[in-house]
């Protein structure tokens, strides 16, 4: 199975220069984790995820309608192409530590999965837990 076959299609996206707040409401409207941050030309500068506005954010006082999305998103994004193996995709997220995948397809965004995604396909659910588990396993060793 490719990741074709079980991204999300359209992806809620958002701009640099929202805010912060902009960010979280339209995370929580849409009840997602995580939002690709694209700029005008449809290229996808980083990713921000719900965690990066607390950690990056709010536990750095800073105020989030001030804020912009560009100064606390990760910039440093792992992608995949939508012709990548499912199997081969939840081994990539448990290898670097990433619930959610951004799909590209010459150079522009055009899906997301997430390991939810993954998990509730026959082919790929084993692989997902393995990743999640590798993820939590990482997490519990930081202390």
């Amino acid at each position: 199975m490719k990741l074709r076959d079980v991204m999300t299609n359209p992806v809620i996206r958002i701009h640099p220069e929202e805010s912060v707040a902009v960010a979280a409401r339209t995370l929580e409207r849409y009840n997602i984790g995580a939002l690709p941050v694209c700029g005008h030309d449809g290229k996808m500068c980083g990713l921000l995820t719900d965690r990066d506005i607390v950690t990056r954010c709010l536990a750095a006082g800073r105020s989030p309608s001030t804020t912009k999305v560009a100064d606390v998103m990760t910039s440093k994004v792992i992608a995949a192409r939508p012709d990548m193996d499912t199997n081969l995709a939840a081994s990539l997220m448990g290898r670097e530590q990433i619930r959610r995948l951004p799909v590209m397809e010459n150079g522009k965004l055009c899906g997301m999965v997430s390991l939810g995604d993954l998990a509730v396909q026959d082919e790929t659910s084993i692989e997902a837990g393995d990743a999640l588990t590798e993820i939590s396993s990482n997490l519990s060793s930081r202390g």
